[in-house]
């Protein structure tokens, strides 16, 4: 028999998206790069040096360079405090 879903408890539940991330302080003061954790680079087809577009809360769109650093957390990136502090991570070679 197949379980059905209980649909008034699916608000509560948190939607997986590998693109939505939490930002850290960074340690350069570069602000055209960011930096993520290489597992979350693989999860997200992204490469050392690709180029992404970030998506601000209010529709502000930023470019910048991915760099690979074991140092940061898995479900974080690293920038600079002057880019949007929520945002969607995107790849202009792989869409999302």
């Amino acid at each position: 028999m197949s379980r059905k879903k209980d649909v008034s408890t699916a608000i509560l539940e948190r939607k997986a998206a590998p693109n939505r991330l939490v930002v850290d302080e960074a340690i350069q003061d570069d602000n055209s790069v960011v930096a993520l954790h290489p597992d979350t680079m693989e999860t997200l087809e992204l490469f050392r040096g690709d180029t992404v577009l970030i998506k601000g809360k209010r529709r502000k769109d930023t470019v910048c360079i991915v760099l690979a650093d074991e140092n940061v957390a898995p479900n974080k990136i690293r920038m600079n405090k002057a880019r949007p502090p929520s945002f969607i991570l995107t790849s202009p070679q792989h869409p999302i």
